[in-house]
């Protein structure tokens, strides 16, 4: 399929750059790395050869979200933005950009998004995961009452959130312990993310803010699969819904308030398992690069078993519609 939309697509600054570098061996890295720092070349040519018209590119993680110093997560972030934004004017037919966003604190974070959407033309905003914040042991997530005028400026400027992953802190890594296989995208990226998606329903966000849009990668990062056992028992109306501010059951606000890409998740099955429990147009495609290649990504998702009218929707369509494209 040519021109597909590719939304969770990575790049790196020099001030972020070393975030990467435990994810893969001492052989790839210096590919890799290359591949972070670079727009306008092997990045285009390698969209050209898998038929991405566009990427929306974003910072990589945990990059800002690991900074405790609020100050230097502040700037990292403005500097990324203002780095990215000369990138894609470059080839604004070729990129769009998520801004980066200094959650430590909520007022900044606020200010910027608003910079980023209206003053350099971004699409949204990707966030990697919880902040820390004062402490590197410390640890801040979004549903929480601080938060609340982020969201609103969220929804007033009417762009699309990306949650995106981040290993859980330190000390909440006991689960996996002894097992660092378990780590990272083979599992505990979708755990941590997930929980976090979970929390935000289950604070009544979405009630307060009913226009909001949370994107999730990975094909939900384990949700579309597990959520209607999780609304089962935690919804306002399940069996120990333990006094839960959300109002809705939580299949109602995955269906309402959220979409899902393909990023780094390659299995039709899956796929048609987000497809059936969201809706095709909550699909959106996306290769993960260069954490994954794009061309794996481009050749399942092309002869994946769906219908065609699905393959135009959920490769390029879907994301025109929700980006304004």
């Amino acid at each position: 399929m040519q021109n597909k939309i590719a939304l969770e697509e990575h790049f790196a600054t020099a001030d972020t750059i070393g975030d990467s570098e435990p994810y893969f061996g001492r052989d790839v890295w210096p590919t890799k790395k290359a591949q972070l720092l670079d727009l306008q070349d092997e990045r285009l040519r390698r969209m050209d050869a898998c038929g991405i018209e566009v990427s929306i590119v974003s910072l990589n993680s945990p990059a800002v979200q690991a900074r405790a110093d609020a100050a230097l997560a502040i700037d990292i972030a403005r500097r990324a933005n203002d780095q990215l934004a000369e990138q894609i004017a470059r080839r604004p037919d070729r990129f769009r950009g998520f801004a980066a966003l200094p959650l430590q604190d909520p007022e900044a974070a606020t200010l910027e998004l608003r910079r980023a959407v209206e003053e350099l033309g971004f699409v949204g905003a990707l966030v990697n995961g919880y902040s820390q914040t004062g402490s590197m042991d410390k640890a801040v997530y979004y549903d929480l009452p601080q938060f609340r005028p982020f969201w609103g400026e969220v929804e007033r400027l009417d762009v699309p959130f990306y949650l995106h992953p981040r290993l859980p802190l330190a000390s909440q890594q006991l689960a996996t312990e002894g097992h660092p296989w378990l780590m990272g995208p083979a599992w505990q990226f979708s755990v941590e993310t997930g929980t976090h998606a979970l929390r935000l329903i289950g604070s009544g966000l979405f009630d307060e803010f009913p226009k909001l849009t949370v994107v999730l990668g990975h094909l939900g990062e384990l949700l579309p699969f597990n959520i209607w056992r999780t609304s089962h028992w935690a919804s306002a109306d399940g069996r120990n819904p333990q006094g839960i501010p959300a109002k809705k059951s939580f299949v109602d606000y995955l269906r309402q308030n959220f979409y899902v890409t393909t990023s780094g998740n390659f299995r039709t099955l899956a796929m048609r398992n987000a497809m059936e429990e969201m809706g095709t147009a909550r699909v959106l495609f996306s290769s993960d690069y260069p954490f994954e290649e794009m061309e794996e990504a481009a050749t399942w998702f092309d002869a994946a078993e769906i219908g065609e009218n699905d393959r135009e929707a959920i490769g390029r369509d879907n994301a025109r519609r929700l980006f304004k494209l």
